[in-house]
């Protein structure tokens, strides 16, 4: 049997693009959902002008098409009903549907989490204080809470008395001040929980009926493959499997059931928070591509490093993720810069590395060898969206060969580019569903 699913993820360090495309596809899908992550990841879609971020409700909620929060991401009520409102004031209709065993983001979390990284020195991940690394702790440690302990007071009080006194406890490890009472905070998520109630299934189950009615399904992945606790450059990475590898666990579905799996990359890279990054540029020219690219963090605001782009760590990511399609954006951020430079592989004293290495002490060490081509020239935003309208064959002609360099070097086609943040300033070369 053939099945109408598709996997969107991030084949770099996150905020390539993924939250565009999925919006671009959601057009054709019955069913968005997010399998891992949680409000530490920023979606930003762009329609007629308006701008939609998202931090955890999936981006196919701008087409109000049905969308799907999956047990294996980490929820935060307050965040969640703050998107809620805010979809609802732009007169968007809320189709949404919420995992009974999706883990809870509490306030001690993120406490927990600054604390953290302020101890770890020279091996603090660069978090954005979320409380997500927290709240996967307490569920590998298995006294975390869920969405269905929210439901039922009388589960919680017991449960969160037991949470509540090991993380106050573990705080005071840190000399962090416990700014928490017990009965105001029990009742605030029981409140969560009478409004979050109306949302909650058991989703493992219904997205399988789903997928067997031959439904048209997107998962939709936060952060990027090389961030990933496993198959990323730990510890400099986020808590979740950020890959097409999390799918399974995240949402609770058989391999056997994913047709299509979509890698996403920027034209460059760029990268939040710590850890080496071979062709990281500090001049002048990151300081143009991050203006002209907008690389400032959606949940924290934080400028992001910039580079080259790196197609050494990208074909690592592909085969990670046995990728079917390519989808690059951004591309329109580099214009008016030449030459124009990407990595093809690294050396280390001297030797060319065979594949990409997972340790960071190794990495910091590597030399990136390039490629250089020439650039194109700057064209306004209604120019590139003309472009669009009109498909590959108008697109400058170095920019033509920018692409088939990319195509030759990964020895995989590219299925759609991005030429600006319009929905509309893509072109899709291969259809999906």
């Amino acid at each position: 049997m053939s099945y109408n699913t598709v996997v969107i993820v991030g084949l770099s360090w996150g905020d390539e693009g993924k939250g565009k495309y999925c919006d671009y596809l959601a057009q054709k899908a019955d069913i968005v959902v997010r399998y891992q992550g949680g409000a530490n990841a920023g979606h930003t879609v762009v329609c007629d002008g308006q701008k939609y971020k998202f931090k955890l409700i999936p981006s196919g909620a701008v087409w109000e098409k049905e969308v799907v929060i999956a047990n294996g991401c980490v929820l935060d009520p307050e965040v969640l009903f703050e998107e809620i409102e805010n979809l609802e004031h732009l007169g968007k209709n809320i189709n949404l549907k919420i995992s009974s065993t999706a883990h809870i983001v509490f306030p001690f979390h993120k406490k927990l989490d600054g604390l953290q990284e302020e101890h770890k020195e020279d091996y603090k991940a660069g978090t954005t204080k979320r409380g997500i690394g927290p709240t996967y702790s307490d569920k590998s440690a298995r006294y975390g809470i869920r969405v269905f302990d929210l439901l039922n007071p009388d589960i919680l009080e017991k449960k969160l008395k037991n949470l509540f006194e090991i993380k106050k406890k573990i705080i005071s490890i840190y000399n962090g001040n416990w700014e928490y009472q017990f009965d105001e905070l029990f009742q605030r998520y029981v409140d969560y929980g009478k409004r979050i109630k109306k949302y909650v299934i058991d989703t493992a189950y219904y997205l399988n009926k789903q997928i067997e009615a031959e439904k048209k399904i997107i998962f939709e992945g936060a952060q990027g493959t090389l961030l990933s606790l496993d198959h990323g450059m730990y510890p400099y990475g986020t808590s979740s499997s950020a890959n097409a590898l999390g799918v399974c666990a995240g949402a609770g579905i058989s391999p056997k059931k994913i047709s299509k799996i979509i890698g996403v990359f920027k034209a460059y890279t760029s990268r939040v928070g710590d850890g080496p990054l071979p062709t990281e540029l500090t001049n002048q020219i990151g300081n143009i591509i991050r203006e002209q690219g907008h690389e400032y963090g959606t949940v924290t605001n934080r400028p992001r490093r910039v580079g080259w782009l790196d197609l050494f760590n990208i074909k690592y990511s592909i085969l990670i993720n046995g990728v079917d399609y390519l989808f690059i954006s951004l591309l329109d951020a580099l214009e008016g810069i030449s030459p124009l430079k990407i990595c093809t592989h690294y050396k280390l004293n001297g030797d060319t590395l065979e594949s990409w290495p997972l340790q960071s002490e190794i990495i910091e060490k590597c030399e990136p060898v390039y490629l250089t081509l020439d650039g194109w020239e700057k064209r306004s935003q209604e120019e590139w969206l003309d472009i669009a309208k009109k498909g590959y064959d108008m697109l400058p002609e170095n920019m033509k060969t920018y692409i088939e360099t990319i195509e030759r070097e990964l020895n995989h086609k590219i299925s759609a580019i991005s030429i600006g943040p319009e929905r509309n300033a893509t072109i899709q070369l291969q259809e999906i569903f």
